[in-house]
């Protein structure tokens, strides 16, 4: 008899949310006539624990999307379905959704209170069914929050859903990248043309300086970028990949140019240059694939092993160009090599404007933050390989060649990186960090150029008024003695 009870709880049980209500009355008048006629019988029992469970289970609620994650396109609405479903013992007071954002600069909801109606036919059960609009304000990820609660406010089941706001697509963001694409191939071309292995070859005899800004670019670079990224954006992963994909990025073309302006040693500057090129098919997937998938994991993305190590490889290409360019056709490679300078900085000027123009909604998130970073990553940079070059102790040319070459990143391979492999809206958040550190990078460089300039002519000034002050007694001696002479001659 009480295996029948304890089955027929079980499949009671089982089918709570259809049976609740009745059970609850029957229970109720089988323990009334047990107490009358005083009896403790399994029949009781069994309603007292099925009481107990349909007062546990008496409103059981869930709410849920149609659709786990929503992608919305900024400044646009996209609506979403949901679904409330649960069941009850009485009859329940009015039921409400509240939806709000977790943050409303991201993404809004259009329709944040929604009263309910039950469309269900069946006793003790509740179903509904509606849409809700969210409204993509700025690019990045949140999540929107469902409560469900009764008129006590009392919160009875939770939802939410993922929503990632992204950029509608234009024509300018795929000339962008193209052109990005193209000039990054070119100046590579222009890079494997200017090999000079000779060079190469008698640096690497002697490798203190190349092997010193080896060190600035591979180590210090991508420890100060993920060291720095970790201070100053701590609950931003995004922003901290940004900055680690500039940390990590090779020493950029726009440095030989800025040795040559500070008279620094350019032989040494176009080696290291060559040299943290090859190194840098190594060391970047290196250092994305340990540090990087840190922050690849907090920020909730998959390391792109496959896009870093194939545009990494992709990049071998035009510089095999250029060197076969070099070996066989000798003038096309010498016109290369003439315009390698002003190219390559015309390359960063035009990447930097371009990334702007195309993406001037990007200074809406400026901050402080951004601005440090920006000005840390090189600004460290240049200090603390200028630093280890004194340490090795290193001439004053070549200290300013070394600090030069580890602090110009070369931003323009960073953004490419960026934009190829993250997903959107990942890729344009990010770009606004290799944008910014492009922007700060030549400012001390510019103040040392003005301070060169401003000390060459006091320098100058210095001399030129000694040597007057050196010629002045002998002018004035040389006039006595013509006086003397007029005089002489009047007196005869």
């Amino acid at each position: 008899m009480t295996d029948k009870w304890a089955k027929l709880y079980l499949m009671i049980s089982e089918h709570q949310s259809i049976v609740s209500v009745s059970c609850l009355q029957m229970a109720c008048i089988e323990i009334i006539n047990s107490f009358r006629n005083k009896m403790l019988s399994p029949v009781v029992i069994f309603t007292i624990l099925l009481i107990c469970s349909c007062m546990i289970n008496a409103q059981k609620f869930t709410v849920k999307t149609q659709n786990e994650e929503e992608t919305i396109i900024m400044d646009t609405i996209t609506y979403s379905n949901f679904t409330v479903e649960g069941n009850f013992s009485l009859n329940p007071s009015p039921l409400y959704l509240f939806i709000h954002s977790k943050d409303n600069k991201l993404a809004e909801p259009q329709n944040a209170f929604i009263v309910l109606k039950n469309e269900a036919t069946t006793n003790g059960i509740w179903k509904s069914k509606g849409s809700f609009g969210v409204s993509g304000v700025f690019l990045g990820k949140t999540t929107v929050l469902l409560n469900l609660q009764n008129s006590n406010s009392e919160i009875l089941a939770s939802g939410e859903m993922a929503v990632k706001v992204v950029r509608p697509k234009r024509v300018i963001d795929t000339v962008f990248t193209s052109t990005v694409a193209t000039l990054v191939s070119i100046i590579y071309i222009n890079f494997g043309c200017a090999l000079n292995w000779k060079e190469v070859y008698s640096s690497v005899k002697k490798p203190i300086g190349p092997a010193i800004g080896f060190v600035g670019q591979f180590v210090f670079m991508p420890l100060i970028s993920f060291g720095l990224g970790r201070l100053v954006f701590p609950n931003d992963p995004q922003m901290q990949l940004g900055l680690f994909f500039t940390g990590i990025s090779p020493g950029g073309g726009a440095s030989n140019v800025w040795v040559a302006i500070l008279n620094g040693n350019i032989h040494q500057s176009i080696t290291m240059t060559t040299i943290n090129t090859f190194c840098a098919f190594g060391m970047m997937p290196l250092w994305l694939f340990t540090l990087g998938a840190i922050i690849f994991e907090e920020a909730k993305l998959e390391v792109p092993y496959r896009q870093i190590s194939t545009y990494a490889v992709a990049l071998v290409v035009p510089l095999l160009i250029g060197y076969l360019l070099q070996r066989f056709c000798k003038r096309v490679s010498n016109f290369f090599v003439r315009i390698l300078k002003a190219f390559s900085g015309l390359l960063i000027l035009f990447i930097v404007i371009f990334a702007i123009v195309s993406n001037l909604y990007l200074f809406k998130i400026f901050s402080w933050q951004i601005i440090v970073g920006g000005m840390g990553l090189p600004w460290l940079g240049y200090i603390l390989a200028y630093v280890l070059a004194k340490l090795f102790k290193q001439s004053k040319e070549l200290c300013l060649t070394i600090a030069v070459e580890t602090g110009v990143q070369n931003t323009g391979i960073a953004i490419f990186l960026l934009r190829f492999a993250l997903p959107q809206p990942e890729a344009d958040i990010t770009t606004v960090v290799p944008v910014y550190v492009a922007m700060m990078t030549p400012v001390p460089l510019m103040c040392l150029v003005l301070y060169q300039r401003i000390t060459a002519r006091c320098c100058a000034s210095a001399e030129k008024t000694a040597l007057l002050d050196k010629d002045q007694p002998v002018t004035e001696q040389v006039s006595n003695d013509n006086l003397f002479t007029l005089s002489d001659k009047d007196a005869v």
